[in-house]
C-alpha cells in the first residue's frame, strides 16, 4: 500500500491520501487528544506529540502539527501509523454508545429564520457543490452555520482551520461566489 502526501495552502498542515476511501458520508474534526478517544487512528496519531489536529475527509486525512514541528521527522511517523491502521483494516472509530454523539441542526447553529428558506437553501447549495470541493482538494472542509441579517456564518475545518490564507478564502473567495449568485449576501464571516 501507497499513502501519497500532499502539501496545503496552511504549513502547518499536510494531507495524506490512501489511495482508499476514509469516510463512508461526510467528515469528521478531532482538533484535540478529547476529540479523538472515538477513534484509534486518531489517538494514535496525537500520541506522536508534535500532532495538534487531524481531520477525516471522504478520501483524505489531514494532520496539523505544533507551530515550529519538523515535518521531515514527523511525516515517516504519521504515514507508519496510517499504514498499519489501513493495512489492518481497523474501524475508524469505536463501537460505543451514541450517547456523546451530537448531530447539528440542519438549520446551521444559529436557527436560521424561516422567511429566509429560498435564500438558506441558494446559500446551502452553492457551498455544497462549489465550495466544498474545492476546500477538500486542500485537506480542510467548510460549514454552513448560519445566515442573519445578510450575514452568513461559516466554520473552517482541517487544514482550513488556523490557515494563514483562511480569512482571505472566506472574504475574497466564498464571499465573493455568494454575492454573485445570493444578492442577499453582504458578508461573509467566520463562526
Amino acid at each position: 500500500m501507497y499513502i501519497e502526501t500532499e502539501t496545503t495552502p496552511n504549513p502547518a498542515t499536510l494531507k495524506f491520501l490512501p489511495g482508499r476511501q476514509v469516510m463512508a458520508s461526510g467528515t469528521r474534526d478531532l482538533a484535540s487528544p478529547e476529540d479523538a478517544a472515538a477513534s484509534p487512528l486518531g489517538e494514535a496519531l496525537f500520541s506522536l506529540g508534535d500532532v495538534t489536529g487531524v481531520f477525516y475527509g471522504q478520501d483524505f486525512i489531514s494532520v496539523s502539527a505544533a507551530p515550529g514541528t519538523d515535518w521531515t521527522q514527523l511525516k515517516p511517523q504519521v504515514v507508519s501509523i496510517l499504514l498499519d491502521h489501513f493495512v489492518s483494516e481497523a474501524p475508524l472509530f469505536a463501537g460505543g454508545n451514541a450517547a456523546g454523539i451530537a448531530v447539528p441542526s440542519d438549520d446551521g447553529d444559529l436557527g436560521d429564520d424561516p422567511a429566509d428558506a429560498e435564500v438558506v437553501a441558494q446559500i446551502k447549495d452553492l457551498i455544497e457543490t462549489r465550495v466544498r470541493p474545492a476546500v477538500a482538494g486542500d485537506g480542510g472542509d467548510i460549514v454552513y452555520r448560519g445566515f442573519r441579517e445578510g450575514v452568513v456564518y461559516l466554520s473552517m475545518q482541517g487544514a482550513c482551520a488556523g490557515c494563514p490564507s483562511s480569512t482571505a478564502t472566506l472574504k475574497q473567495g466564498i464571499e465573493g461566489l455568494l454575492k454573485h449568485y445570493v444578492p442577499e449576501v453582504a458578508e461573509v464571516r467566520a463562526a
